[in-house]
């Protein structure tokens, strides 16, 4: 009687662990279908999987993924009405249903989801993100500043608050973050297209922000951010070098300044990461490589083609640093106060 005990068990284990592998193999083979964007037959193969295995909730997020890739909202907030009500919902769950309210414009719900995962996640640089665009589209921008601003506290390694932070400041007086938090976001998404285009934004920030009056000070009367005046006020003693117009090269000169400056008088009492990488590329010498990819390469490209050509060995040492390094910012430096 034991021994067909025994034999009865291991095949129910045997059987238990064929059946978890076909759902596994099953859903390898539903992905391939979701990169082909066959998303039909990624859906016929995961409703399959579940019927092995219905409370899995990878297998969940990816049919909704796939209704949503399709374009058929309905049915995806179907499967998503199940998962974020859920004990082991994760960050991607609520993600996922995010991207399903926000595109059936189900702003009320969608508000509703965002606040539940924040709690549920206080530190998931994501959400924040994602929540504080759902405002901006709302108008409700001053929220939407504060969500992006908490991201960058509790996550800072993530870069998404950054890049929707920089974009927001732009368009107010702000001198300062715009042109911080976008070239940590550059620095963060060096190959993304995003990444390209805050480079030009960077460059209007400088040109447009910055730079535009004579007095850097401007307008910043009532700014009360001691990292912000100081920022202000390093960077506005080089401001006699843009007399000859904003380019890589005279950015270069006011940047190098300024990290020379700013070690010797604030870089104890705000110590920060981005321009903690400054300094290494300046004792490196590749400062210079550093700010024509920055800032050449969108001022005039075919002027940076030649500058790579001209200056191959610099050119040459700065790519190959970039493909060994990873552009984090640690917790503890949020300076900014709104």
């Amino acid at each position: 009687m034991k021994k067909i005990s025994s034999f009865l068990l291991a095949a129910f284990i045997a059987f238990s662990a064929t059946a978890q592998e076909d759902v596994k193999t099953m859903q390898a083979n539903a992905k391939k279908f979701t990169y082909a964007r066959d998303y039909n037959n990624a859906i016929i193969i995961l409703n399959r999987a579940l019927e092995q295995d219905k409370d899995n909730l990878e297998l969940l997020k990816d049919l909704t993924m796939n209704h949503y890739l399709k374009r058929d909202y309905s049915k995806a907030l179907e499967q998503v009405k199940k998962m974020v009500n859920r004990d082991d919902a994760d960050v991607i769950t609520y993600q996922i249903a995010g991207n399903v309210y926000k595109a059936l414009e189900e702003v009320k719900d969608c508000d509703k989801m965002y606040k539940k995962a924040i709690k549920k996640f206080p530190e998931s640089g994501p959400l924040y993100s994602e929540y504080g665009e759902l405002l901006y589209s709302n108008k409700n921008l001053t929220e939407a500043i504060n969500y992006w601003e908490k991201g960058i506290q509790v996550d800072p390694a993530y870069s998404g608050n950054y890049y929707n932070a920089a974009r927001h400041y732009f368009f107010t007086h702000d001198k300062v973050w715009s042109l911080i938090y976008g070239e940590i976001f550059v620095n963060m998404e060096s190959l993304s297209e995003r990444g390209a285009a805050m480079k030009q934004l960077l460059l209007d920030g400088y040109k447009e922000k910055l730079f535009a009056s004579a007095d850097i000070m401007k307008g910043q009367e009532k700014n009360k951010n001691e990292f912000s005046k100081a920022f202000l006020q390093t960077i506005g003693k080089q401001a006699s070098v843009i007399s000859r117009g904003v380019t890589a090269e005279t950015l270069t000169m006011v940047r190098t300044r300024f990290i020379l400056d700013w070690y010797q008088n604030y870089a104890t009492k705000f110590p920060y990461k981005l321009f903690d990488f400054q300094q290494q590329l300046l004792q490196d010498g590749m400062f210079d490589a550093y700010n024509q990819w920055l800032f050449g390469s969108v001022q005039d490209l075919a002027a940076y083609d030649n500058w790579t050509k001209t200056h191959a060995d610099a050119y040459a040492k700065f790519t190959n640093f970039q493909k060994t390094r990873i552009f984090k910012m640690p917790k503890g430096q949020n300076y900014q106060t709104n």
